[in-house]
């Protein structure tokens, strides 16, 4: 008899699901608690999956179980096997027990960290079924996601109009450029200059950024450099940890940290700079209809930013 003939009539689902369990788990104990099975009733069924296909699928050893070349193989096919019987499974749901309508919502690293989480909180009390896919990007990529239609609603700065082509634009505030320190910083015990505050290493955001240029801007303005040390980076939540548990000066958009200072864990130094700040707005795909729940998202930013 074909021996793929009888592998077909004789692979069954729990050999694929141990299978993918212990190449996914290393061990057959953790596959097996994975599993919810014994480890001796999920060896046999591995020693029969083998056995089917004529071939060791793993090496066993003091290590855990390490694929096969052989098993490597078969592991692409069972993955896909399983997905797709996966798939088959929920098209069999009702249109009422779909998924919810997914939003995709682009921000800045700075939205996402500040006004952010307080809109998501305030909207989902009103759609509690909703589901939010939040990406943070720098602002060329948002807006370039945005016109390719990865994302239904952008929160973002206004760029040239090349740039803003086919994309609506609704302002919310003008955000400046503060410089901001832990509340038991030294600095906060003397007259701080801006020349005092670049004693200490700094946190800021790289070149070719937004932030960036505005503080160069301030800089110049005061006849001022950056120290030697100074950490660059877009992760707010890095350089926000800087701040907050060590020495660093940060550079940082003052939507970033709102919440920060109205709770003291930051505190702005106070460093004036004549840069009016940058236009930080709502931004939709022109001619695009949003469907509701995105629409009651879009209220939800307008009530949080004037609330």
């Amino acid at each position: 008899m074909d021996k793929n003939y009888v592998f077909n009539q004789r692979i069954r689902l729990r050999h694929l699901h141990t299978f993918v369990a212990v190449a996914q788990q290393g061990t057959l104990g953790r596959a097996a608690e994975t599993l919810n099975l014994s480890q001796p009733a999920l060896s046999k069924t591995l020693n029969e999956l083998e056995s089917l296909a004529g071939a060791r699928l793993f090496e066993r050893g003091r290590l855990g179980a390490q694929l096969t070349s052989l098993g490597e193989q078969f592991l692409t096919h069972a993955v896909k096997v399983l997905d797709a019987l996966n798939h088959a499974g929920q098209s069999f749901s009702s249109l009422q027990n779909q998924a919810p309508v997914v939003l995709r919502l682009g921000v800045l690293p700075t939205v996402a960290l500040g006004m952010l989480p307080s809109i998501l909180d305030r909207y989902h009390q009103q759609q509690p079924q909703a589901t939010v896919q939040v990406a943070t990007l720098h602002n060329n990529v948002l807006i370039a996601g945005l016109k390719a239609g990865e994302f239904d609603v952008g929160i973002g700065r206004m760029s040239d109009m090349e740039m803003m082509h086919g994309l609506s634009y609704e302002l919310l505030f003008l955000e400046s450029l503060c410089l901001v320190v832990r509340p038991d910083h030294p600095l906060m015990s003397d007259n701080v200059t801006l020349s005092k505050a670049l004693s200490w290493p700094v946190v800021i955001q790289p070149e070719g950024t937004a932030p960036r240029r505005i503080a160069q801007e301030m800089l110049a303005e005061q006849g001022c450099q950056l120290p030697d040390t100074v950490i660059e980076t877009s992760s707010t939540t890095l350089a926000r940890q800087l701040a907050m548990r060590y020495d660093y000066v940060w550079f940082v958009p003052s939507g970033a940290i709102k919440e920060d200072l109205l709770h003291n864990a930051l505190v702005a130094l106070p460093i004036p700079s004549r840069h009016p700040g940058e236009p930080i707005g709502i931004m939709t795909r022109t001619g695009v209809a949003l469907p509701m729940t995105a629409e009651i998202l879009l209220s939800t930013i307008r009530k949080s930013h004037s609330g």
